[in-house]
């Protein structure tokens, strides 16, 4: 029992399993892999703190808009206010239907037929920019959802390609010690590690943001509901 002791311990002294280490001593494949699983977890964080940072500024965006919205000034002074470039997605939405409402202004609205063609007009044009502002948030979401999936498998090919080099080293070398092996399967554990750390974090923020986003999206849905009500009452009232 003693000597085992004193011979693990001799292999651990003889071989450094540091992080950096196990890179280094990796085979050209299995460098390959653990490259490609840091570049795709450092760009994954990138995204996250990128979405996170977004959805907290659209919705207190959001936030001031309702803000100027209920506040019973006039909607015409809020939409000459705003500009040709709306800052925020509920700002767009507001900003097409405002528009498409003073182009059809001078169509008058003597009959319920033409106020219910506007009313179709600026729901579907209201659909349109939510479906684009959201389509715009929701970019490069599928790089999370992409790397959750694939990393791991990833990770296990170059465990099977580092335990495929240990049998190998073990063929050679017509040796089973676990100094000729323990190297290699450290590496090819190594690799899994690795997939693991950019698939978990993946998974669970492309979860998260797709909730968030979720959610900011009926926020704009029940925003551009409301404006047609409120569309819809006025055209009640010069009929």
């Amino acid at each position: 029992m003693e000597s085992e002791t004193l011979n693990a311990a001799g292999i651990a002294a003889a071989y450094d399993f540091s992080i950096w280490s196990l890179f280094l001593r990796a085979d050209v494949i299995v460098k390959a892999v653990m490259i490609a699983l840091i570049v795709a977890s450092v760009w994954c964080w990138a995204i996250i703190f990128e979405k996170v940072r977004r959805l907290r500024r659209l919705n207190a965006d959001a936030s001031s808009f309702e803000d100027r919205f209920w506040s019973g000034g006039s909607l015409d002074e809020l939409y000459d206010n705003m500009g040709a470039q709306p800052r925020d997605p509920m700002s767009a939405v507001f900003s097409a239907a405002m528009r498409e409402w003073r182009r059809s202004a001078d169509a008058g609205y003597s009959t319920p037929a033409v106020g219910s063609s506007l009313m179709e007009r600026v729901g579907r044009v209201m659909d349109v920019t939510v479906n684009r502002e959201i389509e715009r948030v929701e970019r490069q979401l599928t790089i999370l959802a992409s790397t959750g999936s694939t990393a791991p498998f990833i990770g296990l090919f170059g465990t099977v390609w580092g335990i495929m080099n240990s049998f190998q080293a073990i063929s050679i070398t017509k040796n089973t010690s676990l100094a000729v092996v323990a190297p290699g399967i450290a590496e090819a554990l190594f690799a899994t590690a690795l997939g693991l750390v950019a698939a978990i974090p993946a998974v669970i923020a492309y979860n998260k943001i797709s909730k968030d986003v979720d959610r900011y999206a009926s926020r704009l849905d029940d925003f551009a509901n409301e404006f047609s009500a409120i569309i819809s009452r006025q055209l009640e009232g010069r009929e």
